[in-house]
This record gives structure tokens, sequence and C-alpha cells, in this order.
């Protein structure tokens, strides 16, 4: 489906509220100033409030399973608005809020 293209800016939370940010933007493509996102980089969470019964377990990292198809920056497919990623290590979605409202790719 076609969606707006992430960049680092992009407001990205776990399941929890936890704040996720790219860990490694690709620096070549930059929308709006900021570089954008690819599928092969992992996003760190932060601030995570998750906890079990047995114990905490926020989420830590979150990797990309589903990006763009036809959309790619240095041969990786960069990440849009409905791409999916899930939390390490609770198996949790993660929720793109916000992002770029300029260029869309499918």
């Amino acid at each position: 489906m076609p969606g707006f293209l992430l960049h680092v800016g992009a407001t990205v939370l776990c399941a929890h509220g936890g704040q996720a940010q790219a860990t490694a933007p690709n620096p070549r493509v930059r929308l709006s100033g900021q570089p954008i996102v690819t599928l092969s980089a992992p996003h760190t969470v932060a601030g995570c409030p998750f906890s079990t019964p047995g114990g905490p377990m926020p989420c830590v990292t979150a990797q990309w399973t589903v990006g763009a198809i036809r959309v790619r920056a240095s041969g990786t497919p960069v990440l849009l608005q409905d791409s999916q990623a899930t939390c390490v290590p609770n198996g949790t979605p993660v929720n793109i809020v916000t992002t770029q409202m300029r260029v869309r790719g499918q």
C-alpha cells in the first residue's frame, strides 16, 4: 500500500508508549532536511514501561519486517507510514504516529 516515507523526525512508539529512534538512517537521501529510514536499520526504544508479573520486560529494539515494495535507497527498501516492526524481546508491534506529509512511496 502507498504511504508517506519515514525520516528520522517521524514519531514512532512501541505498543506501550516508549519512543523508538532509528539507529542507522540513510545519510544520502533526505526528506525535509532529515535522513530517511530503511528496512535494514533497527530502532532503539527508550522509556518503555512494559512489565509482566514475572518482572519488567520493556521493549529494547524494534526490527522492521515490512517496508516499501517499489522504493529503495542504496538498494534497501525504505520505510513507509504503514510499515511494520516487531519489538524485542516481547514481540509487540510499533505505532507510527507522525511522519512527513510530502513524499509518498509504495
